[in-house]
């Protein structure tokens, strides 16, 4: 019976935390890990930016000690890659429900199944693109942490070069991609 109201007031915070998650209109990755010392990507994490150099998607990943370099590498590596592909994925979702609005095939279930298996087919095609271009060191806990890249521009050739892809929807893509990455990447930011 002691142990009850503890649990209570535990489950009790819990909600409450779940609750202002919920609430909170920002669909934002926590991007300050608060690391001192470390490269602003590490901090930043997961990122979709609109730079200088282009719309670009980043992917953070990290992987602790594993006893051998080469495999804690290239878990960091295919975590960050992992990272890419949930944040190219979900541009792709909204470019598909974008595209299935606009041109009022949003009811029409065959046309929604076979985009949808197309965008997880590309996914995957444009990530065999991504470039590491990043990786870090945390001497103290020996964590590594790596920057996966992919270029908007990268994502819209691949699509046109999809020749089973819904040809409105290559279009789409093409005259519409930058559209909805900026909108995306301003979403991120609020």
């Amino acid at each position: 019976m002691f142990m009850q109201p503890i649990y209570l007031r535990v489950m009790l915070g819990l909600s409450v935390l779940l609750a202002l998650a919920a609430c909170s209109s920002k669909n934002v990755v926590e991007s300050d890990l608060h690391l001192k010392g470390v490269p602003d990507w590490v901090n930043e994490g997961t990122q979709i930016l609109k730079t200088g150099d282009g719309r670009l998607f980043h992917g953070v990943g990290s992987a602790p000690a594993l006893g051998d370099m080469s495999l804690q590498t290239s878990t960091a590596d295919n975590r960050a890659r992992a990272e890419l592909a949930r944040v190219l994925s979900s541009y792709m979702n909204v470019a598909s429900n974008d595209y299935l609005a606009s041109s009022g095939k949003g009811d029409d279930q065959g046309v929604e199944q076979a985009v949808s298996q197309q965008i997880e087919n590309l996914t995957r095609v444009n990530l065999s693109g991504a470039k590491i271009i990043g990786r870090w060191r945390d001497v103290k806990s020996n964590v590594i942490y790596s920057l996966a890249e992919l270029d908007l521009q990268q994502v819209k050739a691949t699509v046109r070069g999809v020749e089973e892809m819904n040809t409105g929807f290559h279009g789409y893509v093409d005259s519409h991609g930058e559209t909805i990455f900026d909108k995306l990447a301003e979403e991120r930011k609020k």
